[in-house]
This record gives C-alpha cells, sequence and structure tokens, in this order.
C-alpha cells in the first residue's frame, strides 16, 4: 500500500538542490567519503579537490555528490571567462584607437630634412599622425629654411614644425634656427633638432648588431663611410637606398629608436596640434 520503496533508488538524484561553479579555492564535501577540500582544478571531467594536508582526491561531478556548508549541492565547472580584447599599441607606444579613420589633412605641416626622415617618422608615428590629420613632409636640407617658411606662411591655424640634424649649438642649421624663430612669424614655428648628423644615426646601432655607429672622417660623405666601414655596396645612390631600407627594417617601435630623437618629434607634434 505504501508502493515502491524509496531506500532503492537514488534518493540524492531525486531532490533538487542547487548548482554551484566549482570555482578555484571553493571549499566542498564529498557526501560519500567525506573526503574535504579545495576545488584546484578538474582532469578528464572530474573536479579536483586537495584537503588541508595537501592531498588531492578526484571525483565525478554528479548530481547532489558534494556538500557545501552542509548542505547537497551539485557541482558544475564554471564556464570559461571570454577572452578580454587586447588593446593595441602603435609604433609610437600610444594606446590605438579603433574604428577611426585618418583625418583631413590640417593646415599645419611637419617639415624635416629629408626622404629618410620622413620614412622613419612615419615608421613610428605614422598612426599618430594620421588621427590628427597631420602631413609629413621632407626638404632638401635647410640651406633655404627661411625663405621656405616665409612662403609657408605660418599663422595660429597654420602652425609648422621643423627636425632638423645635427642641431648643436654653433653649428649652421642652429644659427638658421635661431633667425627663424626670432622672426614675425617665429611664435607659430616650432625647430628642433636631434644632435645625429644623420637620421640614420637615430637608429640604436645594436638593432644592426653594431657596438657604435662608425666613426667617419668629416672628408667623407657620412652616409658613404658608413657603408664603406660596414663593408656594404656604396658606389651610388641605389646602394645608399638599400642600406637605408636595411636599417629601416629593423625599426619596429619606439624602443628601436634612441630617445634624443623620440623628444623632439613627440615637441613637434605636440606643438602643431595644440588648439
Amino acid at each position: 500500500m505504501y508502493g515502491e520503496d524509496v531506500l532503492k533508488s537514488d534518493w540524492r538524484r531525486r531532490r533538487k538542490v542547487p548548482e554551484v561553479e566549482a570555482e578555484r579555492d571553493l571549499v566542498v564535501e564529498d557526501a560519500d567519503s567525506g573526503f574535504c577540500g579545495a576545488v584546484v582544478g578538474f582532469e578528464l571531467g572530474a573536479v579536483v579537490l586537495e584537503d588541508r594536508h595537501g592531498r588531492r582526491r578526484n571525483f565525478p561531478l554528479e548530481p547532489a555528490a558534494f556538500l557545501l556548508d552542509g548542505k547537497p549541492v551539485t557541482l558544475r565547472r564554471p564556464a570559461a571567462a571570454p577572452a578580454q580584447p587586447q588593446r593595441r599599441v602603435t609604433a609610437s607606444g600610444s594606446i590605438a584607437v579603433a574604428g577611426v579613420q585618418a583625418q583631413v589633412a590640417k593646415a599645419s605641416r611637419i617639415w624635416v630634412e629629408g626622404i629618410h626622415d620622413a620614412a622613419l617618422v612615419e615608421r613610428i608615428w605614422g598612426d599618430d599622425l594620421r588621427i590628427e590629420g597631420v602631413v609629413v613632409e621632407p626638404l632638401d636640407g635647410i640651406d633655404d629654411l627661411a625663405g621656405a617658411v616665409a612662403a609657408f606662411r605660418p599663422g595660429p591655424q597654420r602652425r609648422l614644425g621643423v627636425l632638423v640634424d645635427h642641431l648643436v649649438p654653433g653649428s649652421k642649421e642652429s644659427r638658421i634656427a635661431q633667425g627663424i624663430m626670432k622672426s614675425p612669424v617665429g611664435q607659430h614655428v616650432l625647430i628642433v633638432g636631434h644632435p645625429f648628423i644623420d637620421i640614420w644615426a637615430a637608429v640604436k646601432p645594436e638593432r644592426l648588431g653594431l657596438k657604435l655607429w662608425p666613426d667617419v672622417p668629416r672628408s667623407i660623405e657620412w652616409k658613404k663611410g658608413v657603408c664603406q666601414q660596414l663593408g656594404w655596396p656604396h658606389r651610388d645612390q641605389a646602394d645608399t637606398a638599400r642600406a637605408w631600407q636595411h636599417i629601416l627594417s629593423k625599426v619596429t617601435s619606439f624602443q628601436d629608436c634612441d630617445p634624443a630623437l623620440l623628444g623632439r618629434v613627440e615637441e613637434l607634434i605636440d606643438f602643431v596640434t595644440a588648439d
């Protein structure tokens, strides 16, 4: 008259018990064996518990197989946490802005002495400059920089930043720069320089397997002298161009260049993008 004997069935499976994610370090007790330990991982579909003595045992994730605070629970393996998107960093070290297209070029400009300088600036700061809408233009030296600046007509909304090679006290380059900065348009022009005789030397020599850049006599054109001493072809401009491409290939981020260059370019970018 009492029907089926309830003790003949698995009473734990018939009861509705809460499900709990088996997070690491969760302390539970195996209902059958009484083994009590913290969750330390999973193996072949079983949860691994470790007791206070460091002993480990594996237990199947069966319904109502564990006790949590003395109450039956069903453990389930935690769902894998979604992968967090990694922040992309530009070659200059700044955080890349996703989904932003290059801006229309502003009137302000950054000038550099030659195409090699422009290529290096593009390699490191290209992403930043496109977002800011700043164009980098190469000059053919700075002997006529005063005339070029006058033709550019700098102003409050038309700023000009100039990066000069070998801008050291007493040099020809420093005298040209000082004359422009003291002129009526000087407040809208920023001329900065690095101490290197050529932009090549702004690349850390160890990136090319060198301890130092070669010491080239003043009687020899610097790039040609470098190629000679390093055993690279140096007969004509094409050889020099190939040498530069090899050097540039070793530059992937700001960490490959000397800080004396990095700080000056950052100054120029801040100057031409200031409101």
